[in-house]
């Protein structure tokens, strides 16, 4: 009965990779991350730079040089091939995740755990990032894992040096290594890594220079830091609307609380004889601390979410299980329609930066199994005390009123964007407006997406000013009115959502002519 599941296992791991590679391969951008790396080293192969290549839609690439020299082959095959090897290569990573991640559970003899981790990796929404973009995300987090649970040898921490070698964030091994006083791991990963960027100075020194001395703190490269999609301390307090100068200081303080708790628990846990634990939380660390964690770096925290499952005790199966539903699901876009308060969306929005944090710094309960058994039941108490104390903290910030600055998606367009259909829909000529138009201040319509709603509409000849407020309490948004035709002005916009949304038409002596909230959301509703 027990091979049979596990045979069952294996199989529903196999059609979900099936179906998740069809999928993707359907996608007109499929592997887009990918074309990015064979353009750019194509680019490099001609003599051109690589920190100077620029994809169709817009992306550079990022790494440092030595990841160049990884790459290096896929530019010497057909792009197809690559693209078929990366797909299946991608998959025998999530089974190579799942083996030691099955282990660490505890019951890697029954061999149950390691199929249904690689079910739950494949469905996650890292791994589905992992493969519609064709990213390296995957690869790395397998060499820190393999390299921080590996047994003692000569060669341990040089998986490590390796990746940060292609990728900066595995660095915080080297530290973890230290506090575990594996000194020797952390000078051979430390090693490793002057060694590859001292190679890929010797074959690539004009591109070297440039990366170590500029583009490498160039983040605004890698696209916007606040959507949503960048789920690290630093893309939520973008998303918070932190004043520039307060930003760094507060970002700063937060990582290294978060980082020094994590480094902290980790060493307990490999001090008990839970290496795959340890080296898990250093990896959800990483995601927490770096400037950009995007979906598909996420990987720790799925890792993370299986092992709190596979944990004694029902407080953390119910965390491991609320962690991992955060990252097969988007909750932001799931709950979003069902959230009262901006306060409370923006906790869904955020939910595995939240997540990411509470577990750096509860560290699978690692406090709770170093101490005496005498003394674990006065913890449990306290811990008990600080969950609750926590959940108030929680449910008094959702009912707060966020400031407009919480709306990373937030754009108005302006004259040189209404030739685009998608930005402004309501009318294409002078007479589709006119009918349009219904005497009203402001008649609009709305289209929604996956991650943003758009507005787009006309206003009547007595509004001089409109204003959009995303959230209560925030300061307003000026939108543009554009003159697109004689005697008619649109004006379009979008935001993360309309549930809160208020759109004020105020007259030319200030007077406030019409306010519509309601109407915004009858609108979506219309639209949904």
């Amino acid at each position: 009965m027990r091979d049979r599941r596990v045979a069952l296992l294996w199989a529903g791991f196999a059609v979900a990779a099936l179906v998740s590679v069809a999928l993707v391969l359907r996608r007109p951008d499929r592997l887009s991350d990918l074309h990015i790396y064979h353009g750019a080293l194509a680019d490099l192969r001609a003599g051109r730079p690589l920190y100077g290549y620029v994809a169709a839609n817009g992306g550079p690439f990022t790494y440092p040089p030595f990841a160049a020299l990884v790459l290096w082959p896929i530019t010497t095959v057909a792009l197809g091939v690559v693209e078929a090897v990366w797909l299946a290569a991608t998959c025998a990573a999530v089974v190579a995740l799942a083996v030691p991640v099955g282990r660490a559970l505890g019951t890697g003899r029954a061999g149950q755990p390691m199929p249904a981790v690689a079910v739950l990796l494949m469905l996650s929404a890292p791994v589905q990032s992992n493969l519609r973009f064709g990213q390296v995300s995957i690869f790395l987090v397998l060499l820190a894992l393999l390299d921080g649970m590996g047994r003692p040898s000569r060669v341990r921490g040089v998986l490590v040096g390796v990746a940060a070698a292609i990728k900066l964030t595995p660095l915080l091994f080297v530290v973890y290594f230290l506090v575990c006083g594996r000194y020797r791991d952390a000078a051979r990963a430390a090693a490793t890594f002057v060694a590859c960027g001292a190679l890929a100075l010797a074959i690539l020194p004009g591109e070297s220079l440039t990366y170590w001395a500029g583009t490498v703190t160039e983040t605004s490269r890698i696209g916007n830091l606040a959507s949503l999609g960048n789920q690290s301390v630093h893309g939520m307090l973008l998303r918070l609307g932190l004043p520039d100068d307060a930003l760094p200081l507060v970002w700063a303080a937060l990582v290294v609380v978060v980082c020094a708790v994590a480094l902290f628990r980790a060493r307990q846990l490999a001090g008990q004889g839970r290496p795959g634990h340890a080296v898990v939380l250093v990896g959800c660390a990483t995601v927490a601390a770096s400037p950009v964690s995007w979906t598909h770096h996420q990987v720790w925290p799925v890792l993370a979410a299986m092992l709190l499952i596979g944990a004694a005790g029902v407080t953390r199966r119910l965390a491991g299980a609320a962690l991992l539903t955060s990252m097969l699901l988007s909750l932001g876009v799931v709950l979003g329609p069902v959230s009262m308060r901006p306060g409370v969306q923006f906790l869904f929005e955020n939910a595995r930066t939240l997540g990411v944090c509470l577990l750096c710094l509860a560290g699978f309960g690692a406090v709770a199994v170093a101490v005496r058994p005498a003394r674990r039941a006065a913890l449990r108490r306290a811990w008990l005390r600080v969950g609750v104390a926590a959940a108030g903290i929680l449910a008094f910030f959702a009912v707060q009123p966020l400031p407009a600055g919480a709306d990373p998606t937030f754009k108005a367009y302006g004259p040189e964007e209404v030739a685009n259909p998608r930005y402004f829909f309501v009318c294409r000529s002078p007479a589709e407006c006119a009918d349009f138009g219904t005497g009203a201040p402001v008649t609009f319509d709305t289209r929604t997406e996956k991650t943003k709603v758009r507005v787009n509409g006309v206003v009547s000849a007595q509004v001089d000013r409109l204003e959009y407020h995303s959230a209560p309490g925030g300061p307003p948004r000026s939108i543009p009115l554009l003159a697109t035709y004689p005697g008619v002005r649109t004006f379009s916009f979008r935001s993360a959502t309309m549930t809160h949304g208020r759109l004020v038409a105020y007259a030319a002596d200030g007077r406030e002519l019409a306010t519509y909230d309601d109407e915004l959301a009858a609108a979506l509703a219309r639209r949904g």
